[in-house]
């Protein structure tokens, strides 16, 4: 922009009016000074930029912090409920058919108690006649058998328990072994 008319490539501009509508002389804008402006501006046009880019990181980090954090505790919990459910199932198994009334109210709250924990995104864990996975499986014995294939759950002692891919207790099983060879 040429204000003085000169066609120069200075800036000038000595018909600047302050405020108070009095003339205001000022120095011409070399290149060099224009050049600084632009590099200082440069400057902290990317300082912002890496600023805003660190903090988008920090918020991130801060949600899944608060969401691992969040994991954790529901983990917890579960894992202090999972021995109730245990005892529940156990109630209702050694009851049998004897008092029918409180088989059914053993098993109803079993099954609030499970729904609850399903609502809370818990599922129970395959196992049974499921291909052993020492990831969800925790084996705690092998069992001859040729009714199986070799390394098949064939029991399950305590149901496991995840929460998404988080695992929060792994079922304990027993797992079919070859047997051993006669002669």
């Amino acid at each position: 922009m040429d204000v003085d008319g000169s066609g120069g490539g200075a800036v000038t501009d000595e018909s600047t009016v302050a405020p108070d509508g009095a003339a205001v002389a000022s120095d011409a804008v070399t290149g060099e000074e224009y050049e600084r402006v632009s590099e200082e501006r440069d400057a902290y046009l990317d300082a912002l930029q890496r600023l805003k880019a660190e903090f988008d990181n920090y918020r991130k980090r801060v949600e899944r912090d608060r969401e691992t954090q969040h994991h954790a505790g529901v983990r917890d919990l579960v894992g202090e409920l999972l021995p109730v459910i245990d005892n529940l199932e156990r109630a209702v198994a050694a009851l049998g058919g004897a008092g029918d009334q409180i088989v059914a109210g053993v098993e109803m709250v079993r099954g609030q108690l499970a729904g609850l924990l399903a609502g809370r995104g818990v599922e129970e864990i395959a196992a049974h006649e499921e291909p052993f996975d020492p990831n969800v499986h925790e084996a705690i014995a092998q069992h001859p058998t040729d009714e199986h294939e070799e390394g098949t759950v064939v029991h399950v002692s305590e149901k496991g328990y995840r929460l998404g891919e988080l695992i929060i207790r792994p079922a304990k099983v027993v797992v079919a072994a070859r047997p051993p060879e006669e002669g």
